[in-house]
Formats: C-alpha cells, sequence, structure tokens
C-alpha cells in the first residue's frame, strides 16, 4: 500500500477523482478544491475538466464514505464560487438530486453545512426556480427525513432570497401533502416553512392551500402567525450575483439614485395573491340559464342568478374571455328597482373585475356609468357596495380613461351622486401610482372649485379634500396658481388636507435632469471653457472705451452660450437658450468682422428694432429651462447669468445687432414651426375629444333604444302570456258549456219521446172505444177519449213512467198533486181491481186484453158513467198542458228557445 501511493498522486486528477479508494478520492476532493482557490479567475483551465463532464460532480456530491463525501460537497461549493455562473448551470442538474438526498440528511453538521451552502450558492449564480423545481421531487420521497430535509433547505432558500427572487407558487402547492404526512418532523418542517412564506407575503399565501388544511392545523398556524406579525417586513438577506454587480454600479452614478431604487425596490414586497394564484377558467361555469334568470320579472329569481355567478366568479384570479354579455346584464342590473339586485350585482362586478385585473379595463365603459347613476342610493350598505365595485374597476384602469366620466358625474344634478363621485374621485388619487398631467390637474381642480360653492357642507369640504389631494401630489409650489381667488378660510381648509392626505402618487420632477445630462458633453465643456478664457481678455480690453463697454461686458458675461450654438438643433429642443446667449454668439462675430466689413452690419443692426421685440417673446415661452441649464451647467454659469441680468436690459437698447443673426432666424423659425404643430396637435385632439363625446352619446342612445327594445319585448311576452291564459279559459268554458248543451239535448229527446209515448197510448185508446164518446183535441192537439177506462189507465200509466224516468236520470220531478194523474181512482168503483190503481201498479198488473176483450169489462164501464171518463179526460189535458208550461220553463231557464 506503501509503494503504490506515489502512483496515486501521479495519476491524473480526474482518474484519482473516481477512484475506487476512498482516501485517493478524497486527496482528489481537496487537491480540486485547492487549486479553485487559487485561481485568479473563472476562465482558469482548472475548471475545464469539470465543465466538460460536469457528471464528476454527482459521484463527488454523494461518495459512499461520509469523509470524502464532505470533502467533495466543500470541493463544489469551491468550484461554485470561484467558478462564476457557467460552472453553476452546466453542473446543476447532476449534483441537485444527490445533494438533497445524500448531503442535507448527513449526520454531520459540516456535510449538511456545505450541502446547504452548495443550493444557496447554486441560485446565488443564476436564478432560483430550477434549483427549487429540482429540490420539489424529493417531497415524495419513501423515507420521511429526506422529505424533512428538502422541506428545511426551502425554508433556508426563502428565508435568504424572499420570495421575489425565489417562486413560492409550485411550493405552496405542496405544502397540504406535507402537513398531511404521517412523520411528525415532515409536519414540523411544513409548519416552519408555510410560517417563512407569511412573513413575506402574510395572508395573500392562503387562498392557495388553506383550504386543504385541517381546522387544528389551521388554528396552529394562526397561533404562529400572531407571534410574527409584529416583526417588521423581511428582507433580502442575501444577493444575487446579478444584483450584486447592479449594487456595485450603483454608486458610481450617485449615493442618493442609490437609496431611491432601495425604496422603490422595497415599497411592493408585498406580494398580492393574484400573482400567486393560478388563472382558472370561470366561463365554462356559468350557469345556462342565468341570462334567462336575470331577466326574469321575479327579483329573487334575478337574486338567485347573481348568486350563482358570484359563486363561481370568486376565485383569486380569472382567466381572460369574453365577459361582455355577463357585464351588460350586470350594468342593466344598476337600474333594479330592488336593492338587493342591485347590491348582489355591485358585488360580482367588484369580484370580477379583481380577477381580471388589467384585463378588465376594456369593460369600464359597460359597467362604471350605470353604477355612478346609482349611487344616488341612500342606504349605506348599497353605495358600499357601489363604491367597492368602482374602486376594483379603476384598478383595472387608470385615472387618465376614469377621469371623463369621473368629472361629468362630478357636475350631476343629485347631491347624492354628486357626493358619492367625490369620495370616488378621493379614493383614485390616492391610489393611483401615476400623477395626473397638467391638463387633467386643471380640469379636476376646476371641477373640485365648483363643490367649494355647493350649500351641501359635505360636498365643500369633499371639494377641499380633493383640492389637498391634488396638492399632496403635485406639491405646494404647482398649486399655488390654482389655488388663487379662494379666500384664506378654504385655503385653509385645502392645506389641512394636505397635511392629512395620504397618496402613492408624486409629481416626479425628472424632465429636467434629462437636458441636463444632454448639454454637458465633453465637446461643448471644452467650448464653454475656452470662452470662459476669452472672455476676461475681450473684458480687458474692453474696459479702455468709455461707450462701448456696456454691450460688450455683456457679450463676455455669456461665453457659456457657445454651447447650443455649437449644436443649434438640441439648443432649440431644450427650451430655446437664452437669447443672452446668442447676443455672446454674435460678439466673438463683431471681433472678427472690423477688418472687413463692421459698419455694413452696425447700419442694419440700428434698422432692425422690429426684431428685439420677438426676441423679448422668445424668452417668455422657455423661461423654466434658464435655470434647469443653468444648474445643470455648474453654479458659476448660473450666478453670471443670473447677476447681469440687469445690465443686459439695457443692452438690447444700445446693441441692436444680436437679433439679426442667423441662428435667431433659424430658432425663430423653429419656434414657429413648433407653435403651428403644437396648435395642430390641439385641434386634432379637440375633434377627437368631439367626435369621441359624439360616439359615447350615439352609445348612450343606442344602449337606451336597446333597454326600450328589451322592455317591449319583455311586455309583449307578457302580454301573449296573458292572452293565452284568456284563450285557455275561453276553450274550458266552451267545452262546458257544450256539455250542459248535451245535456239539455237528451233532456230534450227524452222528454219528447215521452210525449210522443204519451199521445200514441191516446190515440190507440179512442180507436178501441169509438161508440162512447167523441174524441176532443186539448191544448196540445192530443185527441183523447174519456168512454175508455182503460185507455185512461194506459195514459196514467204513461205519465207514471214518464215520472220513474226521469227519476232515473237523475232529474227530480215536480211534485204534482195525485188527485190530478189520477181522479177518477179516487172516486171510481171500478171492478176486477181497478179501485186502487196504486196498488195495482205496485203488486199486481192488469191485464189490458181482459179490458178490452172480455164483456164484463165494457158493461161495468157503461155502468159507471160517461160524465166520469170525460171529466177524467179534461184533468189529463190539463196535466199534458202543465208538462208542457214546465217544458217551456225548463227551455227557457237552460237558455233555448223552442224552434
Amino acid at each position: 500500500m506503501a509503494d503504490g501511493e506515489p502512483d496515486y498522486s501521479s495519476l491524473p486528477l480526474t482518474e484519482r477523482w473516481v477512484h475506487k479508494v476512498w482516501k485517493v478520492r478524497k486527496q482528489a476532493y481537496e487537491e480540486a478544491a485547492q487549486q479553485f482557490e487559487t485561481t485568479p479567475d473563472e476562465y482558469d483551465p482548472a475548471f475545464r475538466p469539470f465543465n466538460q463532464d460536469p457528471s464528476l460532480w454527482k459521484g463527488a456530491v454523494a461518495d459512499s464514505n461520509v469523509a470524502a463525501q464532505s470533502d467533495g460537497i466543500a470541493a463544489f461549493c469551491a468550484f461554485l464560487k470561484f467558478g462564476g455562473k457557467e460552472c453553476c448551470t452546466r453542473s446543476r442538474g447532476q449534483v441537485i438530486t444527490p445533494i438533497v438526498e445524500k448531503g442535507l440528511v448527513s449526520t454531520r453538521p459540516a456535510t449538511k453545512a456545505s450541502s446547504i451552502e452548495a443550493l444557496l450558492l447554486l441560485i446565488e449564480l443564476d436564478v432560483a426556480n430550477p434549483v427549487v423545481e429540482d429540490i420539489l421531487p424529493a417531497i415524495n420521497a419513501k423515507q420521511p427525513k429526506v422529505i424533512a430535509a428538502a422541506l428545511a433547505a426551502l425554508t433556508t432558500i426563502f428565508h435568504n432570497y424572499g420570495c421575489k427572487v425565489a417562486d413560492p407558487k409550485p411550493v405552496l402547492k405542496i405544502l397540504p401533502k406535507a402537513f398531511g404526512h404521517a412523520d411528525k418532523n415532515v409536519r414540523a418542517e411544513a409548519t416552519n416553512l408555510a410560517v417563512e412564506f407569511y412573513r413575506w407575503l402574510r395572508d395573500a399565501m392562503k387562498p392557495m392551500f388553506w383550504g386543504d388544511l385541517k381546522p387544528t392545523q389551521q388554528s396552529d398556524l394562526e397561533a404562529q402567525f400572531e407571534k410574527i406579525k409584529a416583526e417588521p417586513p423581511p428582507k433580502q438577506e442575501r444577493l444575487l450575483r446579478s444584483q450584486q454587480a447592479a449594487k456595485a454600479r450603483a454608486p458610481a452614478a450617485g449615493a442618493d439614485e442609490e437609496i431611491d431604487d432601495d425604496d422603490g425596490a422595497d415599497e411592493p414586497a408585498e406580494v398580492d395573491a393574484f400573482d400567486l394564484a393560478e388563472p382558472q377558467d370561470v366561463l365554462s361555469k356559468v350557469p345556462a340559464g342565468f341570462h334567462e334568470n336575470l331577466a326574469s320579472s321575479k327579483w329573487k329569481e334575478r337574486k338567485e342568478a347573481l348568486e350563482a355567478l358570484h359563486a363561481v366568479i370568486n376565485v383569486p384570479r380569472i382567466k381572460d374571455g369574453d365577459f361582455n354579455e355577463i357585464n351588460r346584464g350586470l350594468a342593466k342590473c344598476m337600474k333594479d328597482a330592488n336593492i338587493a339586485v342591485v347590491t348582489q350585482a355591485a358585488q360580482c362586478i367588484e369580484v370580477l373585475a379583481a380577477g381580471l385585473r388589467k384585463s378588465y379595463g376594456k369593460y369600464r365603459s359597460i359597467v362604471m356609468q350605470p353604477i355612478m347613476e346609482r349611487l344616488k342610493e341612500k342606504k349605506q350598505s348599497v353605495a358600499d357596495a357601489l363604491g367597492a365595485a368602482l374602486d376594483q374597476v379603476f384598478l383595472a384602469t387608470s385615472l387618465s380613461e376614469c377621469l371623463e366620466d369621473i368629472l361629468s358625474f362630478l357636475g350631476h344634478k343629485n347631491p347624492q351622486v354628486k357626493e358619492g363621485t367625490m369620495k370616488f374621485l378621493v379614493r383614485c388619487l390616492r391610489t393611483t401610482r401615476v400623477a395626473p398631467s397638467k391638463q387633467e390637474v386643471a380640469s379636476i381642480v376646476e371641477g373640485a372649485k365648483k363643490l367649494l360653492s355647493e350649500s351641501s357642507e359635505g360636498l365643500r369640504s369633499g371639494g377641499a379634500e380633493v383640492l389637498g389631494t391634488i396638492m399632496k401630489i403635485i406639491g405646494e409650489r404647482a398649486m399655488n396658481p390654482h389655488l388663487e381667488g379662494l379666500d384664506e378660510i378654504r385655503k385653509t381648509k385645502i392645506k389641512e388636507y394636505f397635511e392629512k392626505a395620504e397618496v402613492k402618487a408624486k409629481d416626479k420632477p425628472k424632465p429636467p435632469p434629462a437636458p441636463a445630462a444632454r448639454g454637458p458633453p465633453g465637446g461643448p465643456k471644452k467650448v464653454v471653457g475656452g470662452g470662459a478664457k476669452k472672455a476676461p481678455g475681450a473684458a480687458k480690453k474692453a474696459t479702455p472705451a468709455a461707450p462701448v463697454p456696456p454691450p460688450q461686458p455683456v457679450a463676455e458675461f455669456t461665453p457659456p452660450t457657445p454651447q447650443p450654438a455649437s449644436r443649434t438643433g438640441p439648443g432649440s429642443k431644450l427650451g430655446m437658450p437664452k437669447p443672452s446667449g446668442l447676443s455672446g454668439l454674435k460678439a466673438p462675430q463683431r471681433r472678427i468682422a472690423p477688418p472687413g466689413v463692421a459698419s455694413p452690419r452696425r447700419a442694419p443692426a440700428a434698422a432692425a428694432p422690429p426684431p428685439p421685440v420677438e426676441d423679448e417673446e422668445l424668452p417668455a415661452s422657455p423661461p423654466p429651462p434658464k435655470p434647469r441649464i443653468g444648474l445643470g451647467r455648474g453654479g458659476l454659469a448660473a450666478r453670471s447669468l443670473a447677476k447681469p441680468a440687469s445690465t443686459p436690459a439695457a443692452a438690447p437698447s444700445a446693441p441692436s445687432p444680436p437679433p439679426s443673426s442667423g441662428l435667431t432666424a433659424m430658432e425663430r423659425a423653429e419656434l414657429e414651426e413648433l407653435r403651428a404643430a403644437n396648435e395642430r396637435l390641439t385641434k386634432q385632439a379637440d375633434e377627437m375629444r368631439h367626435e369621441r363625446s359624439k360616439l359615447l352619446s350615439e352609445i348612450q342612445e343606442l344602449k337606451n333604444q336597446n333597454a326600450g327594445l328589451i322592455e317591449d319585448h319583455t311586455r309583449d311576452v307578457l302580454s301573449i302570456k296573458a292572452k293565452e291564459t284568456q284563450l285557455v279559459r275561453a276553450r274550458s268554458d266552451a267545452e262546458a258549456a257544450e256539455q250542459v248543451n248535451e245535456r239539455l239535448r237528451r233532456e230534450l229527446e227524452r222528454l219528447k219521446r215521452a210525449l210522443s209515448r204519451a199521445e200514441g197510448l191516446g190515440v190507440s185508446g179512442a180507436m178501441g172505444s169509438p161508440g162512447m164518446t167523441s174524441p176532443t183535441p186539448d191544448d196540445m192537439g192530443i185527441y183523447r177519449d174519456g168512454a175508455n177506462y182503460s185507455g185512461v189507465r194506459t195514459n196514467r200509466m204513461s205519465f207514471t213512467s214518464t215520472l220513474s224516468e226521469e227519476k232515473e236520470n237523475g232529474d227530480v220531478p215536480h211534485n204534482y198533486p195525485r188527485s190530478k194523474l189520477s181522479p177518477e181512482l179516487r172516486y171510481g168503483s171500478g171492478s176486477s181491481g181497478r179501485g186502487s190503481p196504486a196498488r195495482g201498479f205496485r203488486s199486481a198488473p192488469i191485464d189490458e186484453g181482459s179490458g178490452h176483450g172480455t164483456g164484463s169489462g165494457t158493461s161495468s164501464v157503461a155502468g159507471g158513467g160517461v160524465s166520469n171518463g170525460a171529466e177524467s179526460w179534461k184533468r189529463a189535458a190539463e196535466v199534458t198542458s202543465q208538462l208542457k208550461a214546465r217544458i217551456e220553463q225548463m227551455k227557457a231557464k237552460q237558455g233555448f228557445s223552442r224552434p
């Protein structure tokens, strides 16, 4: 073994790296680490073998020998630390899984610390997401210690780099699975990771996994969250290499800018639940009959439809789609007479705008005006719901987009709408991150000033609050011109609101530095320096001449202006440099010109006094740039421009040559072009604004027409339904009448048959006894024979049978007197059982043939008296007439007339 050691050291490093003897591998790891530490830069040849074959690190970080493994992971950390980004990206895919499975679970603290350091270095050199993605599969490992170690590593990563560098969404999704693990160590590490997330995300993380936890776990986590709520917001403890480089460059640009950038970076530290959530497709889940139920005439059905929609769209993030129809229906609900429907519709708009964010901006024109029109509602719960909906719509758009509608409703005739719009404007000014433009500020101030003269105290205070908030955004100095003409009481009130206002947008004076940065390139600075050196000499030359000195010192004080003179174009773009600078340019010309033509230039100068009037107009437009350019060039230049302002005031009168220079004409021409272009753009903007207002009015008219057509359609549908109901009732009445008619027709037929039967029986009786009496017709035209007793009896039987038929058919017959039906039965002494015909009918039937064929019957009738037979026939005729009258009464009662 001792003899073989020199051979091991003589082997190449890569061969010793994979040697079967662990001591050889350990020495190779140590040697590689020392080589990496002594390299001058990341391009040293020591890194080349490992970049060409990154799989060498897979065996090193997962070495079977724990001592060698510790040195292997330490060597990998040195490789990353000194090797740079290329070493990280090439080896990352080979080492993360072995480190998680073998290094993080090591019993040696040094190995575990090196493993975590290696993961942090992999993130530091590049980005965090690939590292986190490679760690997450370990959550599904069989061994609980691997899962717990992976969760602990994730906690360390998010603790050092925060949730801006490392994306928390994939980790939040697996948290419920970790909380449901059977091993208590895994659950404990999951709790630590959730607490770390709460430090960065607060309640925004809860929608991602909170609903999947058990109530006891939720209560335990809430107790842990309470402990860290009072802690200050966390900060990133470890910077990426890219961040370190940016921070190293920042001091060169200025310490103040670095501080501002840091503040701007820390300000949006809060992570929103919207950023963490995945977009969900809710259009496919909208109930099928939503629009039909929303157009229902019953307010409960409309409210239930809106509640079902709210349950569907109440998600953290909504996938973009075509929500035009839904928003039109919600906007129409703003006109609903039932406030419960209005409140629910406002809540749906709020949730939809919060879920779509910027994608909801295209629906603003559909819903904003109806919501603001409904602000007249006095009930506080409805007003709160409408205000929340407006706030979410504003967050999806910008102040510039909403301002026109807000200003139009600030002048609404309803005070309640005015007040609600004013409160909405104040909230918009506090929330917006983009400061309004000067034109927008002017329009807002004009509308707020009108509120100051309102009769309501709430509106007056609201106007002052709007002005105070605007002042907070643009500053006191910029606001002072807008407050001219207001009394001191109102100014004091506006100042109070200004001090209390909290805004997120501030008017940033960034435009001035831009020209200053352009102004002092190397070339112009040299020209300025040259001019400054020449100026003293010129001053010395100018002092001997008494009359000439006043104009020349002005030219001498303005040598910095050759800077814009060398760049006429940029100078004009910077806002027309000072006319004093132009005069300074002409002074050198006069110095050069005397040998040739000096007097001719003075003559035209004397003849050209009008141009100075235009020159006086020129400085009127560019006064703001003066101090900015001066400050950009330096304190001395600024002082020289400010102090001699009194001397140039007198100088222009004497030296008239400056206006006649070509540069002034060029600048004047450029200014005229800019003015003309400005006028054209202003006209175009006015035309576009007018056209837009016209189109908006047309859209509103079309909306009104559409609403009217919908109402007419609804009314027509209701009237059609009412007519259908009337038709159904008429049909049922007709069917009932037909049934009654049929029943009466059957009754009439039955009565006719009974009458014809009675008539037939009477005729046959008369033919049987022609010798007794002659038949006499009654009122009905029925001939009765009073001499035939058997005919009388048969007639009685027919009437009795008719009555029995009426009883069988369900018609109760009239209680006719018994004497009228059979008077002869009471007084006659008929033979053969005729004395009691009632009993005869009930018990023993009488043979008709015996009455007609036997002599005894005939003799008994003859002996009985003909007078009784005649009386019975008369009575039968009376009964018949009564029956006829009864039939007529029944017909008249049922509405039928006899044909």
